[in-house]
């Protein structure tokens, strides 16, 4: 299950997530929370919290996210990633590269840092 997290800095938009994630879950929550914050500014930066219990995702739903992606390439400004689970860090780590945008992993204690880093401007 998948949440817009409230609070968060100006041009910011955040999650957090637990359990099993789901096509609904990015369907009716995620991508509609992600085309309004891009609606202005054009530009997504993205908070992920997963620093609750995480049991994966289905099938339907890893579509979801390869079709979210790769829409629009250059709106992906940012994007944290904040948790414990170490094969999750491990795993954007590997894969940053390959990503649109600047995408970094911060442990859960470090969760102000990764608000401080989305925030900040670029100059």
């Amino acid at each position: 299950m998948i949440h817009v997290l409230d609070g968060m800095p100006d041009g910011v938009v955040g999650f957090t997530a637990s359990g099993k994630l789901t096509t609904d879950d990015y369907t009716k929550v995620l991508v509609p929370a992600i085309e309004a914050a891009s609606a202005g500014s054009g530009q997504i930066r993205i908070l992920l919290d997963f620093t609750g219990s995480f049991d994966g995702v289905e099938a339907g739903a890893v579509w979801q996210d390869l079709r979210m992606g790769v829409r629009n390439l250059s709106a992906w400004e940012r994007i944290a990633l904040v948790t414990d689970h170490k094969w999750m860090r491990d795993g954007l780590t590997m894969f940053a590269w390959a990503m649109p945008g600047e995408a970094r992993a911060f442990p859960a204690h470090e969760r102000e840092t990764a608000l401080e880093w989305l925030a900040e401007s670029e100059s």
